[in-house]
């Protein structure tokens, strides 16, 4: 990463539009300079329903961003969903220019543009280029492979693929909210280094991200990037179930989720009585029910998306290959005993996310947060900065000098 890069990083969910503006400080960490958010019903499981509304939403964040930093902002880069990406395992072998000098910059860039020839669907883009890991002709295997001494070397790499109409139709969005896109990660991708814990980065683990309307799926065997969707299932619906069953308003629903909220009845300590206010039925005067009538109501719903979810894993052939579930989302970390009714039904152990930074960091911009955290962390990148007009007089602009095409050293 290089000192004194500004990047903005925009999550587009569900229920809100989120936006953090970082600076890459001396110590090669990032320092938040702000962070914004705004409501937006623009994507409904998964779908872009609303662009103009998405355009607005991010049109107001970047505003404030801009009132807080003082400065213009011209590009950003955005997360999209698992299920408009394809990741592509592919290696290539290289040798080494000069072996008595060891392993340049440039032979691992020749290496970086070898590995993304590959045949790529119509319907479908290049978007980020993961380089894994290197394998030396001594068998050994490194991080960054620069200086030293092989002849030749092999590099493992994870070449993302997007939905090139879901690119076409939010670089069009950003467009009229006056933005460029500066690059696009698939949500738990850019997660990963920020809701995993030094130990469960080298592991084979699957992020659950479980948000308002979707969850995001992301499964990795150590630094291996090896699969990612999103099901059209979260919070909202528990909300939602609430509602209907009860015949409540919404807004009741939410609070009594975020008031009860427990996703096993079996460990129910006191079977409460709970008086809804907006109760709806031919009987307007207010209804009582048993706290353990609203938790066989939650129990249900999150029943069916770790349902959903291992029949899924399970349908790819991945089961295998996960050792630990880590769980985030605003969705379901106020569900107590979620991680024991995940582990129940997906068989594998189940934890809420618990990485040290994460309680630095409130719920609402820690995807947008870890984005910017993904972006900086980047190797072989000579600079990742957003464009920025600092509104001096002399309107110095610093811009990216390589979009999502032209990440690495050339």
């Amino acid at each position: 990463m290089a000192i004194g890069d500004i990047i903005v990083g925009i999550d587009i969910g569900t229920s809100k539009v989120s936006t953090v503006v970082g600076e890459v400080n001396n110590f090669k960490q990032i320092e938040v300079i702000c962070n914004t958010s705004c409501k937006c019903n623009g994507i409904s499981k998964g779908q872009i329903l609303d662009d103009d509304a998405i355009s607005i939403a991010i049109s107001r964040t970047i505003k404030e961003a801009e009132e807080i930093a003082n400065f213009k902002i011209g590009s950003a880069y955005i997360t999209i969903p698992g299920k408009y990406v394809t990741i592509v395992q592919n290696s290539v072998e290289r040798e080494t220019r000069e072996r008595f000098e060891g392993i340049s910059s440039k032979d691992v860039i020749f290496a970086l543009n070898s590995v993304r020839e590959i045949e790529i669907p119509e319907e479908q883009e290049l978007i980020d280029i993961i380089p894994d890991k290197f394998i030396l002709e001594d068998g050994k295997v490194v991080d960054d492979p620069v200086g030293n001494y092989s002849s030749s070397f092999t590099l493992m790499a994870q070449l993302i693929l997007a939905d090139k109409n879901y690119i076409k139709k939010i670089t069009n969005i950003c467009k009229k909210a006056g933005l460029d896109i500066d690059g696009i990660v698939p949500v738990t991708l850019a997660e990963r280094n920020l809701i995993l814990d030094n130990n469960e980065l080298t592991d084979n683990v699957m992020i659950l991200d479980i948000g308002a309307g979707n969850t995001e799926v992301g499964i990795f065997n150590g630094s291996t990037f090896l699969y990612t969707n999103t099901l059209s299932l979260g919070g909202d619906n528990i909300t939602s179930d609430i509602a209907y069953v009860l015949n409540i308003s919404k807004e009741e629903a939410d609070k009594l989720k975020r008031q009860y909220g427990l996703a096993l009845k079996s460990f129910i300590d006191n079977d409460t009585n709970i008086i809804l206010n907006t109760y709806n039925g031919a009987d307007t005067r207010n209804k009582t029910i048993k706290s353990s009538e609203l938790i066989e109501i939650i129990e249900a719903r999150v029943e069916e998306i770790f349902s959903l979810i291992n029949k899924e894993i399970t349908a790819q052939g991945l089961k295998n290959h996960i050792n630990n579930v880590i769980l985030t989302g605003e969705g379901i970390i106020n569900i107590n005993k979620s991680d024991m009714a995940g582990k129940i039904i997906l068989n594998t152990p189940v934890k809420v996310a618990s990485a040290r930074l994460l309680s630095t960091i409130k719920p609402t911009y820690r995807t947008s947060y870890s984005l910017v955290r993904y972006i900086a962390s980047r190797p072989f990148v000579k600079r990742v900065s957003s464009t920025i007009d600092t509104k001096t007089d002399k309107s110095v602009v610093k811009t990216i000098l390589g979009k999502v095409r032209d990440f690495f050293y050339s």
